[in-house]
């Protein structure tokens, strides 16, 4: 790592701090007033609340299928890991005090839909046919799924205990060749449980999700990391997020 240099926060691309502008009223600061909660204790709550929900679901429409456990043991438990992780080395991002109004935007526009997978599923009102015998494509799925968490907490828990010593860019470990290895974790989960409900659905809340949301935030990001001198030699030798395709 190196000393840093003055920021150019001008090659920020206009698209990505008009959306960061936008989605940053939405769910911080829409309709003003007091600042109860910080955007972290939203998430969580929808995070951990995942596991519950979703057994509560089963429950009620009493369906104990493979799938509907596969799903529990998949969205569920990945609610579980984001708290740990949180709690061990929270991202400072979340650490934002927000509006009621916010919050509650937050949930339903971002963090609520999510549930909608679980729903779909677990209802019946789909009834996914897969392209692979069923045992296969829960395989796939079990296998994004648990690859994107590792990747994810891989890369947060590196950035966290790194810049605690010393701030800089980050070019080694899990984003020596993919430059956002975490947004690539969370794509991968998410993946996986768009891929195990098999609906058009989760596939509009991800586009969403993808390009208003982490689309600007990574864009933001490159703009920021082009500020250190090594920058133009570490872009040159990663990756956006996958390896060898973008």
């Amino acid at each position: 790592m190196h000393a840093t240099a003055a920021p150019t926060a001008a090659l920020a691309p206009a698209w990505a701090v008009w959306l960061r502008k936008v989605t940053s009223w939405l769910s911080q600061d829409c309709g003003g007033g007091p600042r109860p909660w910080k955007l972290a204790w939203v998430v969580n709550f929808q995070k951990c609340g995942t596991f519950v929900f979703l057994g509560a679901l089963m429950a009620w429409y009493g369906n104990t299928s493979v799938g509907a456990w596969v799903y529990l043991a998949l969205h569920g438990t990945y609610g579980l890991v984001w708290l740990l992780k949180d709690m061990a080395f929270p991202d400072p991002n979340w650490q934002k005090r927000v509006t009621v109004l916010g919050g509650i935007n937050a949930f339903v526009f971002v963090l609520g839909p999510y549930w909608a997978f679980g729903w779909l599923l677990i209802s019946g009102t789909v009834h996914p046919v897969y392209p692979l015998p069923d045992a296969a494509w829960y395989c796939l799925c079990i296998s994004l799924c648990m690859f994107g968490s590792v990747l994810m907490i891989a890369a947060d828990a590196q950035k966290f205990f790194t810049l605690r010593i010393q701030r800089g860019l980050i070019t080694d470990g899990v984003h020596a060749y993919v430059r956002h290895p975490n947004y690539a974790g969370e794509m991968l989960i998410y993946a996986s449980l768009a891929l195990l409900v098999w609906h058009w659905f989760p596939v509009l809340v991800l586009a969403w999700v993808w390009l208003c949301v982490f689309a600007p935030n990574m864009a933001l990001k490159e703009a920021s990391m082009s500020r250190y001198p090594q920058w133009a030699s570490y872009r040159k030798r990663s990756w956006w997020l996958i390896p060898l395709v973008f």
